[in-house]
């Protein structure tokens, strides 16, 4: 009996040891190669998570789990504990995220670092609403503006964009393109590159950072630096498994995150300038646009605006709000 019962104590003493060093595992899902710079910036996530807490944390990258569009359904029921996704992929549920995308009203470094920094007037309204869907934001991702991607010529006017199929990645993008007198195509970021190359669109749209992480220069020939909205991603994780972390574990996350969300903002010019040489070294012709362009540009789309605040609201709704609070800026 006495040998039963040191079996016994001994099997409660491995047991209860298996428990207090039992690890936390945060998997992320993440559309792009871990090689773009928003994988390298969830290295740094995973190193500063890593070094305050148990949390282990796993980076599927490529979209080996999720496709973008399929974040924001997976984290949100749990299906996986985190994910990246392009803030419009919540425009389905939440069409006021698509603030970003409005056309050159972020037309500045200095006012898209006040529109997402945390707390501020933009972000106090939009992280809320993206929470109420089970996926809590954690950080922003800077991506870098909009350009244009084309063969044989640019896209430097409304002309240029007529009766051209033109691939985008939001409701509000499309409606920008629709403005100027394209064809919008909606077309996951992972599947842009087989896109340009079977001629499925004509031209496309996306961040110049992508441009090198996916070598789009190999398929298109001409960037076209329209720089017409601010691409922003965000980091997720499900509100159920972030409640059920200690207070500890938490925290972590919390610091770990300011820490990425500062690092991806601040090598953002970098970034950038780096992705434009890459492209140019590749063959690719940059073309900048003038401020004539550039008006014309935001004169034909004006109507995007007053559509987005008529779809969130209206007068004095939560779209209206924001594109006032982006004003201010």
């Amino acid at each position: 009996m006495k040998i039963i019962k040191r079996i016994i104590f001994s099997l409660i003493l491995v047991s209860f040891a298996s428990a207090s060093f039992a690890e936390t595992k945060m998997r992320i899902t993440l559309q792009l190669p871990l090689k773009a710079h928003l994988g390298q910036n969830l290295l740094v996530f995973k190193k500063e998570l890593e070094s305050r807490s148990d949390i282990k944390v796993e980076i599927y990258d490529s979209a080996q789990l999720y496709k973008d569009k399929e974040v924001p359904q997976a984290v949100g029921s749990g299906a996986i504990e985190a994910g990246v996704a392009s803030l419009t992929r919540f425009a389905g549920t939440n069409p006021e995220v698509d603030i970003f995308y409005l056309p050159f009203l972020f037309d500045s470094e200095k006012k898209v670092r006040k529109a997402t920094q945390a707390g501020s007037e933009i972000r106090s309204i939009l992280d809320p609403a993206i929470a109420n869907t089970g996926a809590v934001p954690l950080y922003y991702q800077a991506y870098g503006s909009a350009i244009m991607l084309s063969n044989g010529g640019p896209m430097k006017t409304p002309a240029d964009f007529k009766d051209k199929k033109i691939r985008v990645f939001g409701k509000t993008l499309g409606a920008f393109i629709s403005s100027v007198g394209g064809k919008p195509a909606l077309i996951s970021g992972s599947e842009q590159y087989l896109a340009y190359q079977r001629n499925t669109v004509d031209a496309g749209m996306t961040g110049v950072s992508g441009v090198k992480s996916r070598k789009l220069y190999q398929v298109m020939d001409t960037l076209t630096v329209t720089n017409h909205g601010d691409i922003e991603f965000v980091v997720v994780a499900n509100d159920k498994w972030l409640k059920s972390l200690t207070q500890m574990q938490r925290n972590a996350i919390a610091a770990a995150a300011k820490v990425a969300e500062k690092a991806v903002r601040d090598d953002m010019a970098n970034i950038e300038a780096g992705a434009y040489a890459e492209a140019k070294a590749n063959g690719m012709n940059i073309v900048n646009l003038t401020s004539s362009e550039v008006s014309a540009l935001k004169k034909a789309s004006s109507s995007v605006i007053d559509d987005y605040i008529s779809r969130t609201g209206g007068s004095g709704g939560v779209g209206d709000k924001l594109v006032k609070a982006a004003n201010k800026l």
